[in-house]
């Protein structure tokens, strides 16, 4: 085990992003143009953690802060040790809003891992890791991928394909105050769903890979989905009532992996009369995000 020079350091940029995109459970992701910043630092011992902004009030300032736990792991399985570690940065993805805060700070931790011990990029080792830190890939693989992911698999098993993004897709994401707990919206889910509705998002899940990379047009209906965001609506009833009336004015809405964000996908022009207000709620418009990399 070989042990870091203190004064090593890092800075590492990752993306926000959205998972699910209505049909695509478990397997769709997109990165937004919201990025979180980190910089890792190697010191003579102890953790230190100084980091502001979303959740500061509530994470932890040891060794258990996921950035430093994912570095830490991802070193000693490099044959690396750090003396010690020091965390800076400022948070700006909103935590328990299904919008990827723990995927971009898992892969922000793999990464800076590599860099500090001056290993090449590796997405399939950082893919590998973050996956069995996270549980489940799509939004990890957008993370560390960008654009547009299709992550499948089972288990440690998973591998991602790259989809095409159409030269105009743009985002926005309506973002409430209020968090939802991952695990408590899956709790929610039913074990079995009717074969019908199983086919239906199989069908609507092609049609938006389509969508997606040559026929924006296609959006609205290859966001439909029937196979979980309404067994979600108890977790979430505003989050759902607002995404059901923007899907009734025809925008391509959907619940941003286990909410209660919403994300609303389509062209520039096709977001141009858009404008939420919802008390209690943020609203921003975003582009498409680049990968996780080291600065």
């Amino acid at each position: 085990m070989r042990t870091l020079e203190p004064g090593t350091r890092v800075t590492v940029e990752a993306p926000a992003t959205s998972a699910n995109l209505g049909p695509g459970f478990d397997c769709f992701g997109l990165a937004l143009d919201w990025r979180e910043t980190v910089e890792i630092e190697v010191v003579e011992s102890g953790v230190t953690v100084d980091v502001t902004g979303e959740g500061s009030d509530v994470l932890p300032r040891d060794e258990t802060h996921l950035v430093v736990r994912c570095v830490t792991e991802g070193l000693d399985d490099l044959g690396f040790r750090a003396p010690g570690l020091a965390l800076r940065g400022h948070n700006t993805i909103p935590h328990g809003r299904g919008l990827g805060s723990s995927s971009a700070a898992i892969v922000a931790g793999l990464v800076a891992a590599r860099a500090l011990a001056g290993r090449a990029e590796d997405r399939a080792w950082v893919l590998r890791h973050a996956n069995r830190v996270e549980g489940h890939p799509d939004n990890v693989a957008a993370a560390i991928h960008g654009g547009f992911v299709l992550a499948y698999g089972h288990g440690e098993h998973v591998a991602v394909v790259q989809g095409r993004v159409h030269d105009d897709l743009r985002a926005a994401v309506v973002v409430p105050e209020v968090a939802v707990e991952t695990r408590a919206a899956r709790r929610l889910l039913p074990t079995t769903v009717p074969h019908a509705d199983a086919a239906a998002d199989a069908g609507r899940a092609a049609l938006l890979v389509h969508a997606v990379a040559e026929a924006p047009h296609l959006l609205h209906a290859g966001t439909q989905d029937w196979l979980h965001q309404r067994y979600r609506e108890p977790a979430m009833p505003e989050a759902y009532a607002l995404m059901a009336r923007l899907r009734a004015a025809g925008f391509a809405a959907a619940i941003s992996g286990a909410g209660p964000s919403v994300v609303v996908l389509g062209t520039e022009a096709d977001l141009r009369g858009l404008e939420v207000a919802e008390p209690g709620t943020r609203f921003r418009r975003l582009g498409i995000g680049r990968p996780a990399h080291a600065l």
